[in-house]
C-alpha cells in the first residue's frame, strides 16, 4: 500500500503497516487498495454471544435460530457467527468472564445479548450488550444503512463517507454538523481530479476479477443518531469515540471494501487535506495481500458478497498462475511515517 498515512491526532491509523510480499516470484500488484478488498477480503466474522439460564427456549431459541439462519457459519449472507452459551455451565474461561463483566457492568440477566467483533489486530471490542428483547428491536445483523452501504460499494464507490450526526439533545460543537459536511461533499467533486488510478491495472498479478466498474467515485451517507432501526451501528460506531460524540461532534468513517470502516473520525480531528491523503492511501497500489495487517474494522453486514461480486456461482475466480506465485509468503512490515499533525 502507499507508504504514508498523515494522522488526524491519534497513532493508531498511523501505526498501521504497510505489507509488502517478499519474494522474487511475486508479481507486484496494482489493484487499489479498495477494490483489492472488495474483491479478495473476507470480512471478519462479528460475534453474537447468547447468555441463557439452561438451554435457550421460548423467544430466546426462536431468536437463536434466526441469527443462526443468517450466519456465515450456516451460509447465511451475514459476516457472523452465534455462540450460545448456558450460564450454568461455562467451562471456558473467556466466557465466563465476559459474563463477570457483563453482570457487574449493567447487573445484567439472562438472556442476554452481547455483540463483539475484531478491531485491529488481536483486539476484540464489546459493540453491544442488551437484555434479549432490546437486541430483538437493533437489526443486529442488517439495517438499511448498511444496505445502502453496500449497494453503493457495489456499484463502484471506492469510499462511502459514512457521518453519523449526533442527536439533537447534545449541545453542538465545533466544527458544525454542516461545516463537515460541505467539506465531505466538496472533496468528493474534487478527488476524482486530483488522485490517479495506479498504472499496470489489468497485467499479470493485477487482474479485476468482478465487472464492477473500476471508478475513482466518492459519496456521503448520513445517518442521525436517533435512527430506530439503526440502534447497533451507531452504538457501535460511537463507541469508538464516545466523549466526542457526547460532546455533540459528528463523526466521519470512511467505508471501503466489503464494509470496511478504516478509521471513526471526530469531526474536529478531519481536515481537506485528511480526506485527501487518505483516500489517496485507499486508491493507491496495493501490494499488501494480508488482510489482517492493515487497519480498520468490518461492519456486521448481511449480504452475499461473492454473489453481488461474481454472479450466482458465487466464485473468485483462481488468478493465473504466473501471477499467484509466493502471494502467501510472510509479508515484511514497513512503518508509515506520521507526517505532520
Amino acid at each position: 500500500m502507499n507508504s504514508r498515512v498523515r494522522s488526524f491526532g491519534t497513532a493508531r491509523l498511523i501505526a498501521a503497516a504497510a505489507v509488502v510480499c517478499s519474494t522474487a516470484l511475486a508479481v507486484a500488484c496494482n489493484i487499489p487498495v479498495f477494490r483489492y478488498a472488495l474483491e479478495r477480503w473476507t470480512p471478519d466474522s462479528s460475534e453474537i454471544v447468547l447468555f441463557t439460564e439452561g438451554q435457550p427456549a421460548g423467544e430466546a431459541a426462536d431468536f437463536l435460530t434466526q441469527l443462526q439462519q443468517q450466519s456465515a457459519a450456516q451460509k447465511g449472507p451475514a459476516n457472523a457467527t452465534v455462540l450460545p452459551v448456558d450460564i450454568t455451565r461455562i467451562e471456558d474461561p473467556g466466557l465466563q468472564g465476559l459474563w463477570q463483566q457483563v453482570r457487574n457492568s449493567s447487573a445484567a440477566k439472562a438472556p442476554w445479548v452481547v455483540v463483539r467483533s475484531r478491531h485491529g489486530r488481536g483486539k476484540i471490542v464489546n459493540h453491544w450488550s442488551s437484555s434479549l428483547q432490546d437486541a430483538k428491536n437493533a437489526s443486529l445483523q442488517n439495517s438499511p444503512v448498511r444496505q445502502e452501504l453496500a449497494r453503493r460499494l457495489q456499484n463502484g464507490d471506492a469510499i462511502v463517507w459514512l457521518v453519523l450526526k449526533p442527536g439533537k439533545s447534545t449541545a453542538p460543537a465545533s466544527p458544525t454538523l454542516a461545516d463537515c459536511l460541505k467539506m465531505l461533499q466538496q472533496q468528493c467533486q474534487l478527488l476524482p481530479g486530483s488522485l490517479e488510478l495506479p498504472e499496470g491495472i489489468g497485467l499479470p498479478g493485477s487482474e479485476l476479477y468482478s465487472e464492477i466498474p473500476l471508478l475513482l467515485q466518492f459519496s456521503v451517507l448520513e445517518l442521525a443518531a436517533d435512527n430506530p432501526a439503526e440502534k447497533y451501528l451507531i452504538q457501535q460506531l460511537s463507541g469508538f469515540q464516545q466523549q466526542a460524540f457526547d460532546a455533540g461532534e459528528p463523526l466521519v468513517i470512511p467505508v471501503f471494501g466489503r464494509g470496511r470502516a478504516l478509521e471513526v473520525i471526530p469531526a474536529s480531528k478531519l481536515s481537506a487535506e485528511l480526506v485527501h491523503d487518505l483516500s489517496q492511501f485507499l486508491c493507491g497500489a496495493c501490494s499488501c495481500q494480508v488482510k489482517e495487517q492493515n487497519p480498520g474494522f468490518d461492519l456486521l453486514i448481511s449480504e452475499d458478497w461473492n454473489k453481488a461480486l461474481f454472479g450466482e456461482e458465487g466464485e473468485l475466480p483462481p488468478p493465473p498462475a504466473e501471477s499467484g506465485s509466493g502471494q502467501n509468503k510472510a509479508p515484511v512490515l514497513l512503518p508509515i511515517p506520521g507526517g505532520r499533525r
